[in-house]
């Protein structure tokens, strides 16, 4: 059971930006802070400038007559269930690094770390779109598509904590390179980018309005990108029989636009039982998902 009287703080770590919040154990965030990364500035700079956030957050905390009791920090990439970060493409000076263990040392305080998309989605089912829920996938497409899950109430992270990388399923083994170094991963057909290939080039935001107004390429842009989720989404559902699939990230601004699709495809390819008690709906929390789920990450809270 959480003490109502402890604040718990939430960060999500980017390869640009670097945000965090304090967050009460009902999940309002009561003060926050945003700036550069800068990583490109090495390592340690970088972990003293994010001390000295969190230091001004646990400051914000005794203000509010609330008392820390632990940091959740979201970073893109791999990472171990021990803190260490295996692999993060625009984190490299982070790369190896026990990110928990080293800010402890500085806070004084217990930190975790986790991927960024699994707090996420630890942030939607416990105060967004999928309260309620106790079984779910939380999908965020933006540049990539990350994801995360929460099976029978808690994060599921996997043997290593590196659980979720729906993104680099297979979905065409002759198909398109992916950086990961396969082929066919379903990032490269569910993106921002995959998005812009479908409709010739145009960024996601022009298709959208382009749809709003019947244009049947940009519809038709839409509609590939959802057929593909729905075709990844109908192995997850077969496997799993989640109780809702919640979408996030830049690219579910245009939900209405794929979701058809989506729908069409799982009642295809997925039992008809498991679709018909599925929850298909758009992210609610937005930019403050992460910040949330990090604050739930370090609280331990089970829904």
């Amino acid at each position: 059971m959480i003490d109502a009287a402890a604040g718990y703080i939430g960060i999500d770590i980017g390869g640009t930006n670097l945000r965090g919040a304090l967050v009460r154990p009902g999940g309002e965030v009561i003060a926050r802070f945003r700036s550069k990364s800068a990583i490109e500035g090495g390592a340690d700079s970088f972990l003293g400038r994010l001390t000295e956030e969190i230091d001004r957050l646990i400051a914000d905390a005794r203000v509010s007559g609330l008392q820390v009791s632990g940091v959740g920090v979201g970073v893109p990439g791999l990472i171990g269930s021990d803190g260490v970060i295996h692999s993060s493409v625009n984190l490299r000076p982070l790369e190896g690094m026990n990110l928990s263990r080293s800010l402890e040392d500085r806070l004084g305080i217990p930190v975790l770390s986790a991927n960024d998309a699994n707090l996420i989605a630890l942030g939607e089912a416990w105060a967004g779109a999928g309260q309620g829920m106790r079984s779910l996938a939380v999908i965020t497409i933006g540049t990539g598509l990350g994801s995360g899950l929460i099976l029978d109430g808690k994060l599921w992270t996997g043997v290593d904590g590196f659980a979720a990388e729906f993104g680099h399923l297979t979905v065409a083994p002759e198909g398109i390179p992916c950086p990961c170094g396969n082929r066919g991963c379903l990032e490269q057909y569910v993106s921002a980018a995959a998005l812009s290939r479908y409709g010739r080039g145009n960024t996601p935001e022009a298709l959208a309005l382009l749809a709003g107004e019947g244009d049947t390429d940009a519809c038709a842009a839409f509609e590939t990108l959802g057929y593909w989720l729905g075709t990844a989404l109908a192995g997850l559902v077969n496997t799993l029989n989640l109780e809702g699939v919640i979408i996030g990230g830049g690219v579910s601004a245009s939900f209405d636009l794929f979701a058809p699709a989506v729908l069409q495809t799982l009642k295809q390819r997925a039992f008809p039982r498991m679709v018909a008690a599925l929850k298909l709906c758009q992210a609610a929390l937005g930019d403050d998902a992460g910040l949330v789920g990090g604050a739930l990450l370090a609280a331990g809270k089970s829904f």
